[in-house]
């Protein structure tokens, strides 16, 4: 407990005397009874949230800037959002949020223009725990299947809805955590995945053991006819899609979240439905494949085999291996491929392929001619940001639909016609907001090993007037990519007074597969590097001080700030910690009965078991290197006890270890929430979670005295 006069009076928190012996390395562990039961002590650690909720409570109440940010983000959200759109048959389905609703609902256009809802989470709940995770059409539009899940566990349940009814007519079928939904042609059919029978696995497996199986709608799950995922490994994911014909069933599976797949291809009708002859396209290849079908009959490959940043290949769906792959479109150097779709009809002169990309980080969109490949054109965006979603119809034609958003403007979906060369406004935001006026710029700089690394620097003055209480924001894993978008967050905090800053880190994905791999396993130095890096050009130039710069992620972004805080105490004054790992010994330990993933991220982290990789691990792991008589920053842990991602005893250990580490009067906080998990939440949450943060963050920068 620190004994600095002004610092808070942390709740007692015992420390175990509990070592382990780690191929031959000792590693305390003096707070495992926080990880809850049933490994550790439910009851102590339920007493010990209710008295850090009582010290959370305290300190928040010196917070001044709370109420303001929390109106600002709500004004800034007000306008709503709006999906692009998804067309089967005679209909159009997308989603859609008011400013006064809690979540976005699903909607359909029926064929006589009629707007309806189909689901609206509030309707199923008014007390906002249940969320839609995912839905999917039948090719003719008539079916929808959809996925809820309850609490924030994402543990969805999958139903099938009469669309013109909204009477549901399959289902529940449970276990379908992250399943696809693969319809077969009259919507009779799907091809899905589902965990197997509990009774069938040990229980600390419950998770895992993924199959692909054929359900018909209206039949008991229990006669589903498995299909594929027998005998292989346990943390395997599998995806499963038919070709808009019927006629391709695609299958691939990659252990657990590894940059690569296995990829199978069978022709439905030459074969039974249940029993598929798998045709393999690749195996045990160093590459992320997958194969869209055309109207023209072709695969069209898209994979970063020999390709960092992706390239496109077409071939005969007959004969799909790689050795038979023509390339079309060429891997670019400097930009990443995201998407591609298809523009044909005969009022064109010729079919085209529209190609998505992102140049660091920054969206473009070309046009190729579809037999050579050849670029024939671009497509204007409305400004400098991310475009996403590449929508054409399943039927064909000249027309495309896609998403655009940068850090001042709301997602919009435009179209672009190929007849005519025109970008145009398809859907709007329901409403509307006076955005604040923020300058925003794209930099680079030099990690530690001499990489350069860009950022996006969003700030009141285009260029550093005073030293600023700043946020520097990063996420560095699985190869996401940190690119520009609409955020609340980011504009309350510069129309406040500070800096924002977004770090497109190693370990992302914004220069490619290999960008990723040089952040993971032995590599992962190199994402804690980089931040490091992006704080000291921030204080460099002139933009903050180390008191002034505050740190904040979330989920692998929540290892990243832990670690950087025990890394580099001295660098950052705040820091704010969102649904973290950060005990990386034991992000592996499933509990018995629980649904947590942490054993499918070995291929991302490396796994604690293998000598080796627990010397990389034990090298970052915030937990184990936390170091007594340190003076701490002031950091604020953000839990969901539903979490089955990140379990909440990362944070809670963390916590603890600091409150007894630090010499530091900066307050070592957590902020647990019960009934909520990793993913999303209701509106109301999440601002309330927003304005939490930034005032917390406005406190210990000094922002609230400006």
């Amino acid at each position: 407990m620190s004994t600095h006069p002004s610092a808070p009076t942390y709740p007692n928190t015992p420390r175990l005397d509990l070592v382990d012996d780690l191929h031959g390395r000792r590693v305390a562990d003096p707070y495992r009874w926080l990880e809850g039961a049933p490994i550790g002590d439910a009851d102590q650690t339920a007493a010990w949230l209710a008295a850090q909720a009582d010290l959370f409570a305290q300190e928040r109440a010196e917070w001044t800037m709370t109420d303001a940010f929390r109106e600002r983000i709500t004004t800034l959200l007000s306008a709503g959002v709006v999906s692009t759109p998804v067309f089967r048959g005679e209909r159009t389905f997308f989603m859609r949020r008011n400013g006064d609703q809690e979540f976005a609902v699903l909607l359909t256009i029926d064929p006589d223009g009629t707007e309806r809802v189909l689901i609206d989470p509030m309707q199923l709940d008014a007390q906002g725990l249940t969320t839609l995770d995912s839905w999917q059409p039948s090719k003719e539009g008539d079916r929808l299947a959809y996925l809820l899940s309850e609490g924030g566990t994402e543990e969805s349940v999958l139903r099938v809805m009469d669309v013109a009814t909204g009477n549901v007519i399959d289902g529940p079928i449970d276990r379908t955590r992250f399943t696809p939904v693969a319809w077969l042609p009259g919507g009779e059919k799907y091809y899905y995945v589902r965990r197997l029978d509990p009774s069938l696995i040990p229980d600390n497996e419950l998770s895992f053991h993924r199959r692909v199986w054929l359900h018909t709608v209206g039949d008991d799950p229990a006669n589903d006819v498995m299909i594929f995922g027998e005998g292989r490994t346990i943390t395997n994911y599998y995806g499963a899609s038919v070709s808009r014909d019927g006629r391709w069933l695609q299958i691939s599976s990659s252990e657990g979240t590894e940059p690569r797949n296995d990829l199978w291809i069978a022709d439905l009708t030459t074969c039974e439905l249940t029993n598929p002859d798998l045709v393999e396209v690749q195996i045990d290849v160093d590459a992320q494949t997958s194969f869209s079908i055309g109207r023209d009959g072709r695969a069209y490959v898209a994979t970063d085999l020999d390709a960092s940043r992706g390239r496109i290949a077409v071939t005969d769906p007959t004969t799909p291996t790689i050795d038979h792959w023509r390339e079309l479109i060429a891997e670019d150097e400097t930009a990443v491929l995201n998407d591609f779709a298809i523009l044909d009809g005969d009022e064109l002169e010729r079919p085209l392929m529209a190609v998505s990309w992102t140049r660091h980080t920054v969206g473009e969109l070309t046009l190729h001619d579809l037999e050579s490949g050849e670029q024939v054109g671009s497509v204007p965006l409305p400004g400098v940001g991310t475009m996403g979603g590449l929508v054409e119809r399943p039927e064909g034609g000249p027309v495309i639909w896609f998403v655009y958003t940068d850090y001042t403007t709301l997602p919009h979906v435009y179209s672009y016609d190929a007849r005519t060369g025109e970008v145009s406004l398809y859907s709007s935001p329901p409403g509307t907001v006076e955005v604040p006026k923020v300058f925003s710029r794209q930099i680079e700089y030099t990690s530690a090993d001499g990489t350069t690394v860009r950022m996006f620097v969003l700030s009141p003055t285009e260029t550093p007037d005073t030293t600023r209480p700043t946020i520097l924001y990063g996420y560095g894993g699985f190869g996401i990519p940190m690119q520009p978008a609409y955020s609340a967050t980011a504009l309350s905090w510069v129309e406040a007074g500070g800096v924002y800053a977004v770090a497109g880190l190693r370990g992302g994905g914004e220069e490619g597969e290999q960008w990723h791999r040089d952040g993971m396993l032995g590599n992962k130095q190199n994402v804690f590097d980089d931040f490091h890096a992006a704080a000291e050009w921030l204080i460099d130039n002139g933009w903050t001080t180390p008191a002034q710069l505050a740190i904040n992620g979330g989920s692998n972004g929540g290892l990243l700030v832990g670690a950087a805080l025990t890394q580099r105490p001295d660098l950052y004054g705040t820091v704010v910690c969102v649904a973290p790992l950060l005990d990386m010994v034991r992000y592996v330990v499933v509990p018995p009965g629980a649904n947590y993933l942490g054993p499918t991220w070995t291929v991302e982290y490396g796994d604690p078991a293998l000598p080796e990789q627990l010397d990389w691990i034990l090298g970052y792991s915030p937990y184990h290197n936390v170091a007594d008589g340190t003076q701490y920053p002031a950091t604020l842990f953000l839990v969901f006890e539903n979490d089955s991602r990140t379990d909440p005893m990362h944070g809670r250990k963390l916590c603890a270890a600091l409150q007894h580490a630090t010499t530091g009067s900066r307050p070592i906080l957590i902020r647990s929430e019960a009934n909520v998990g990793h993913g999303a939440r209701s509106m109301s949450r999440s601002i309330e979670e927003s304005a939490d943060m930034l005032a917390f963050t406005a406190r210990w920068t000094g922002l609230a005295a400006q």
